[in-house]
Parts: C-alpha cells; sequence; structure tokens
C-alpha cells in the first residue's frame, strides 16, 4: 500500500526588504561592473575603438563612478520592481558606499594600478610651465615621504624603468615620483564614512544622509582630480570625466537636501 503523501497546502510569508539584501548585493555588483567598464571605454574612446571586444572583455580599465551609476540604475529598477522605497535604502548604503570606496582604493595603491597623481616635479600639462613639489611644504614637514611622493615599485602596469636585480613579472618603478592619490582618497573616504556614521541617527530627514555622501564625495573627488592622472577633455574647460560626474554628484546632492527639507516640513505642517 503506497503511503499517502499529506495535503499540499499554501501559506503567505511577508518578505522584509533587508531579506532581500542577498538580491540587492548581486544586482549592484553586476550593474556595477557593466557601469564601471562603460565609462571606462567611453572616456578613452579611441584607443576602443582600436580593439573593440579587448577593450569591453579586458579585465582592467574600470571606472569607479561608472561603477556607482550603474549600481544604483540596477538596484533602483530592482527596488520599484518590488515596490521597496528607495530613499530610505540609500540612506542605508551610504556611510558603507563611501568606506568600501576607501577600500577600493587601497587597493588601487598598493597593487599600483596606474590609478596615481601627476609627478611630483615636470611641466604643466594645460600651463606649460615647470614645476617642484618634490618636498612637502614646511608644515607637512612631519608627513613620511612615501605619503607625500611614491615611485611605486613593482606596479602591475609595469610602468617605468626596471627595477635593477629584480626577476619577475612586475619588476618597475616609476622614474620621477608621483602623488599618492589613491592613499589621499582612502583616508578622505574613511572620515567621510566615520562623519555619516555618527549622523546617520542623528539626521531625521529621509534622504539627508544620501545627500551629504553625495556632496562629500564630489567635493572629494573633484579636488583629487587636479593632482591626478586622467584624460581631460579639450570642451567643458578642460575637465575630467570624473570631475563633470563630481560637480554633477554635489549638485544632486544640494538639490536633494533641499528637496528633502521641504518634503518633510510640509509633512510636519
Amino acid at each position: 500500500r503506497r503511503k499517502q503523501l499529506p495535503q499540499p497546502k499554501t501559506e503567505v510569508v511577508e518578505v522584509f526588504p533587508h531579506d532581500r539584501i542577498s538580491e540587492i548585493t548581486i544586482i549592484a555588483a553586476i550593474c556595477g561592473v557593466i557601469g564601471a567598464k562603460f565609462f571606462a571605454v567611453m572616456e578613452d574612446w579611441p584607443k576602443t575603438v582600436t580593439d573593440l571586444v579587448k577593450s569591453f572583455l579586458s579585465g582592467s580599465g574600470l571606472a569607479i563612478y561608472g561603477g556607482l551609476i550603474g549600481g544604483f540604475i540596477g538596484v533602483y529598477l530592482y527596488l520599484r520592481s518590488k515596490k521597496i522605497p528607495l530613499i530610505p535604502v540609500l540612506d542605508a548604503v551610504a556611510p558603507a558606499l563611501i568606506i568600501a570606496y576607501g577600500i577600493g582604493r587601497l587597493g588601487c595603491h598598493f597593487s599600483g594600478d596606474g590609478d596615481w597623481g601627476i609627478p611630483v616635479s615636470g611641466t604643466h600639462a594645460l600651463t606649460g610651465q615647470p614645476y617642484d613639489w618634490s618636498q612637502p611644504p614646511a608644515w607637512l614637514s612631519w608627513l613620511p615621504h612615501w605619503l607625500w611622493a611614491m615611485d611605486y615599485p613593482h606596479n602591475v602596469v609595469n610602468d617605468g624603468q626596471l627595477i635593477e636585480g629584480c626577476q619577475g613579472r612586475y619588476c618597475n618603478h616609476l622614474v620621477t615620483p608621483v602623488f599618492p592619490t589613491p592613499l589621499y582618497e582612502s583616508i578622505m573616504a574613511f572620515a567621510i564614512g566615520g562623519l555619516l556614521w555618527f549622523f546617520r541617527r542623528r539626521l531625521v530627514i529621509p534622504g539627508a544622509l544620501f545627500s551629504i555622501y553625495l556632496i562629500l564625495n564630489g567635493i572629494e573627488r573633484y579636488y583629487i582630480e587636479k593632482i591626478r592622472v586622467n584624460h581631460r577633455y579639450e570642451y567643458l574647460f578642460n575637465l575630467t570625466q570624473a570631475e563633470i560626474i563630481a560637480l554633477g554628484f554635489i549638485a544632486t546632492g544640494l538639490i536633494c537636501l533641499a528637496l528633502f527639507r521641504w518634503r518633510w516640513k510640509q509633512r510636519r505642517s
């Protein structure tokens, strides 16, 4: 005699937004990589068109702002499909986003992936004037020299000249030391992350925390671009792609902060 199976039953289980963190993380990662690659190839389009397939499939060449924008679009569409409010999610992830950015920049620094600053001495690309910042100003003389200028030995892009006696794949160092801008960005990112973490329970206006994140992230990146190696456009005041996006972040953050504050006051009145 066959054993009778229990009668099937249907249960309604309530799924909360925090139960979907794994799905949100995967979507953000996939869309972030796609966005990072897209912005990277668009920034250097003449090089991209010479070998389109290699440029898109290469593991190198990822733009952080492209990753943020791509990840945001993917997560926004997912949240909308699940009818999850966007603003609380943005506030929740703001501190983590900037801290993750700082950790990523540490990876850039220690690997020497070419994402460094301009040489501490040479000729200015825009003005054509020589400069020499090989030594820090007196008020920063207490800094260790590697925090001011670094030649990135054993960098993964094999830029510069060979290190004497070195054998292996990564045996180059820069002839002229450069500003270690990834390290500067990490320090600033961790400081911003600490500030956002401090204010996360003190800001009562929904969306304010993420707006402040946009403003501080934009300010940090805009000013670091002044001493960072990057392609400058021949239009829009010779700004870099990152400077344009950073200004957009600042403007968006200021507008959103004013809008969220106005909406919050309207609801309270």
